[in-house]
């Protein structure tokens, strides 16, 4: 039974739908940590569209959004992101300093449960999958059987940050170390049309490769001290700024990792529309910010409607 949780899926036909017409669609939700709140904003946009999946996947915050949503708990889980302030964020973080990771997760296990209770994948109303990663192989895994709240619990559990989630024999991590916006993972459930939620921030995705950087900045250091003086005015905070903190480095790290990889995987398999979820500069961990991120999820969808629409056969947006 283990393994059969565990097992990455087999493709699957497309049996068992919900009988209306039309290709099965599916929704594949993106990581991003906090910012991942745009989902929900995202969600009921689509919804009010007309725009009803059969297939719904997500890796990290976006199989806690996607789980939700394809329990019918959207709306609960709303109603949570937009209580948070820092205060409550704080209050739900038990902190752990002798485990595999700063936050053991069990305060927010048992709210997840006050929500979700002891829902299981397979009787959910659409099909659902969490990706996760096996911390000792690197294999990505598909979550799609057995308790809703562990597969989401997995597909979050960001390195370093929590702690890994022990599901049968293995040790699981983060859906976002190996498939960010898990598009595959949607066709393979039998989605034909796949729409894509990706969250993008500001300053990633260039992805420039500089030859001479370091070396202007070591010819900088080696110049004459008044020469050094006359570039500082120019160039203030470059050499006499204090480090980043680990905070900082922790966040700007996850945002280029996934900014690569996830550009890698969507080139592999591009979905038929992709929604750049863009939330500017919002941190990593910024829990409390979910109004203006529900916002941003709702009009990001609002820009893509057109290219929605003509790829649905929905009616297209209202003039004015």
């Amino acid at each position: 039974m283990a393994d059969d949780l565990l097992r990455k899926t087999e493709i699957e036909t497309a049996a068992g739908g919900r009988g209306r017409a039309g290709p099965r669609i599916g929704l594949a939700l993106g990581a991003g940590a906090a910012r991942g709140w745009a989902h929900i904003g995202a969600l009921h946009e689509l919804k009010a569209m007309g725009l009803v999946p059969d297939v719904v996947v997500g890796s990290s915050i976006g199989a806690l959004v996607g789980g939700c949503f394809a329990a019918g708990r959207l709306d609960e889980l709303e109603s949570f992101a937009r209580s948070l302030n820092k205060r409550r964020v704080f209050g739900l973080l038990d902190f752990s300093f002798s485990g595999a990771g700063l936050i053991g997760g069990d305060r927010l296990r048992v709210k997840l449960q006050e929500s979700i209770g002891a829902m299981r994948i397979e009787d959910l109303p659409m099909r659902f999958a969490g990706v996760a990663t096996e911390l000792d192989t690197g294999h990505e895994v598909w979550l799609r059987r057995g308790s809703l709240v562990d597969a989401i619990r997995a597909s979050y559990a960001l390195p370093g940050v929590f702690e890994p989630v022990r599901l049968g024999r293995r040790w699981l991590i983060d859906g976002a170390v190996v498939n960010p916006v898990p598009v595959s993972v949607a066709r393979a459930l039998g989605a034909e049309r796949v729409v894509a939620l990706s969250i993008t921030v500001d300053g990633t995705g260039r992805g420039a490769t500089r030859h001479d950087g370091i070396e202007a900045d070591l010819a900088e250091d080696e110049a004459p001290p008044a020469a050094r003086r006359g570039a500082g005015l120019l160039r203030r905070g470059r050499s006499g700024a204090s480090a980043p903190g680990l905070a900082s480095v922790m966040a700007n790290a996850f945002n280029i990792t996934q900014d690569r990889l996830m550009r890698s995987r969507l080139a592999g398999d591009p979905p038929d529309v992709l929604i750049n979820l863009k939330v500017g500069r919002i941190g990593v961990f910024e829990f409390d910010r979910a109004e203006e991120l529900i916002a941003l999820g709702r009009e990001a969808v609002r820009r893509a409607r057109d290219d929605i629409a003509e790829c649905f056969d929905l009616a297209p947006a209202a003039e004015g």
